[in-house]
């Protein structure tokens, strides 16, 4: 039996069913960002790997904000005073530090953009791609009307 090669696998096109590695929220963004890839963009079987990173790092995204909504942007330091027999008997505060999270959160944020921007899933990134299109329709209708021009002898 000869074996398909992988970009041929469903007709070249995004499988509509999410890989099982992913977590639940990977999953259902899976079905809503290939169901629009396919019918508004030019993403084939090959770019399964951008969407992958696109589902993932949304999951991190809406993880590190949950975290930050439960424990806060900042977090408090605390040292402990220890009497002479070394027991912990109060805590003197220290001041605040960020939440590491965060740096997890807004890494996330500049990575969705980034790779959305790439699968054309931003307004942005979307009306650039339609203006590629239309330029390439007209250059090519100029090049066909050129033509004709030239069979004609004009």
């Amino acid at each position: 039996m000869v074996k398909k090669s992988d970009k041929y696998v469903n007709g070249g096109r995004l499988s509509y069913r999410a890989p099982d590695y992913l977590g639940d929220l990977s999953s259902r963004l899976w079905r809503k960002v290939t169901v629009f890839l396919e019918e508004n963009s030019a993403v084939n079987r090959i770019d399964t790997n951008l969407v992958e990173m696109y589902c993932t790092q949304y999951e991190i995204y809406r993880n590190s904000y949950e975290h930050i909504k439960k424990n806060g942007e900042v977090q408090a330091i605390y040292k402990p005073v220890q009497n002479s027999d070394g027991d912990i008997i109060d805590k003197s505060f220290q001041g605040f530090r960020r939440n590491p999270m965060t740096n997890i959160y807004s890494d996330s944020i500049k990575n969705l953009t980034k790779i959305g921007s790439e699968l054309g899933l931003s307004p942005k990134s979307r009306a650039e791609l339609l203006d590629i299109a239309a330029d390439v329709k007209e250059e090519s209708q100029l090049s066909t009307a050129d033509l004709i021009k030239q069979a004609l002898g004009k």
